[in-house]
């Protein structure tokens, strides 16, 4: 089970594809935080998840929110893929210690070493909005996230 709506997000800091650390504290205050937990770099179902946040980038990120995507890969990877499919925003490894971040937030999966496809909206005061999570190979409705920014409030 993710961790609940209406509680205080965990804090953390992972580096990015371009080995910057980000924390979910340089935005308290200022921004929400779609924060979207996927479990491996070029597999199908992320890519698929994540090119829809590409895709789509204004309706996840913009001057109010912005979106950072977790998974235990590392930095390295995470460049490549970055590269390759065009992600404009931040891929954060939990890479060491492994799926620190994941652990935290309930969504890492003990038996496959990985982040479950687990979802969060953090509010600009740190508290949960909205959470899900989907285990291996089930694929999220981003119309959820969708209508969890709608009601976020301002």
């Amino acid at each position: 089970m993710p961790l609940a709506v209406g509680v205080v997000a965990p804090e953390f800091a992972l580096k990015d594809q371009n080995n910057q650390l980000v924390s979910l504290g340089d935005f308290r205050g200022r921004k929400a935080v779609l924060l979207v937990f996927y479990p491996f770099t070029f597999t199908g179902t992320c890519q698929g998840e994540l090119a829809g946040i590409r895709d789509n980038l204004p309706d996840y990120q913009n001057e109010s929110v912005q979106v950072l995507a977790v998974s235990v890969d590392s930095v390295y990877a995470h460049k490549v893929w970055a590269m390759q499919e065009g992600f404009d925003f931040p891929l954060l490894a939990d890479f060491w210690p492994h799926g620190a971040v994941a652990q935290e937030y309930d969504v890492f999966h003990t038996g496959g070493g990985m982040a479950n496809r687990g979802t969060y909206l953090i509010d600009r005061d740190g508290v949960i909005r909205f959470a899900e999570m989907r285990g291996p190979g089930e694929p999220r409705d981003q119309k959820a996230w969708l209508a969890a920014l709608t009601d976020l409030p301002g």
